[in-house]
């Protein structure tokens, strides 16, 4: 049941693909803010691969937290304690029915992407792909973004506008460095003028890092 303390618990989740038991992967799309689990699993269909799963949660009110992510931690709290708590509960629900971390990918746009980023570095393991769709690690501006652990080799594909009004570009770089620092391959590319979108080009960059991972491993 929702509470207080974790105002993303246990909100709908949004499913696609291959069916939860028979799945050999999963993928997790978190959605931006004011839109939907809905509007982010519409992903699903180009990025599709045969015997993936792919789900994406309901934020409640249709926001992971409610400040901007560059604002102070506090002013998103508790909600962005919970957006990363609700990540790991669907990370580990998956991993129990018995898939390795390796065989599971998350990916976000805008709000999404950066509860994707800030999820990954404060849970490092390898990771099947990382799919960063404008967005970047959360903290105010001059914020200390290392953090411990390793990512072990898990690609990332890390895209932005170079004059994004939500994500700026320079945000997008200091996120690219901490995960390579963090042994991730980011593949780190900017679109000069577009809006705040996905374009087909990231589709396409984040389809073939999902094919890698998913078809060219032996599960």
């Amino acid at each position: 049941m929702t509470t207080t303390t974790h105002p993303h618990g246990n909100t709908q989740l949004l499913h696609a693909g291959a069916p939860l038991a028979e799945a050999t992967g999963a993928v997790i799309l978190l959605h931006g803010r004011g839109a939907s689990a809905e509007d982010i699993l519409g992903l699903a269909a180009p990025l599709h691969l045969p015997g993936i799963a792919y789900v994406a949660p309901q934020a409640e009110g249709h926001r992971w937290y409610p400040d901007t992510f560059m604002a102070p931690r506090q002013n998103n709290e508790p909600w962005l304690s919970s957006a990363l708590q609700r990540v790991g509960e669907i990370v580990d629900a998956f991993h129990e029915q018995g898939l390795p971390y390796e065989r599971i990918a998350i990916g976000g746009f805008s709000q999404g992407a950066c509860l994707t980023s800030e999820f990954v570095a404060t849970h490092p393991q390898r990771y099947a792909g990382v799919l960063i769709f404008t967005g970047g690690l959360i903290g105010p501006s001059g914020s200390d973004l290392h953090h411990p652990g390793s990512l072990a080799g898990t690609p990332v594909f890390l895209a932005n506008g170079s004059r994004d009004p939500h994500i700026p570009w320079t945000r997008t770089q200091e996120t690219a460095d901490a995960l390579r620092a963090m042994g991730a391959e980011v593949n780190l590319q900017e679109y000069p003028g577009r809006g705040h979108t996905i374009t087909a080009d990231e589709i396409d960059h984040a389809k073939a890092l999902l094919e890698k991972s998913f078809l060219q491993q032996q599960f």
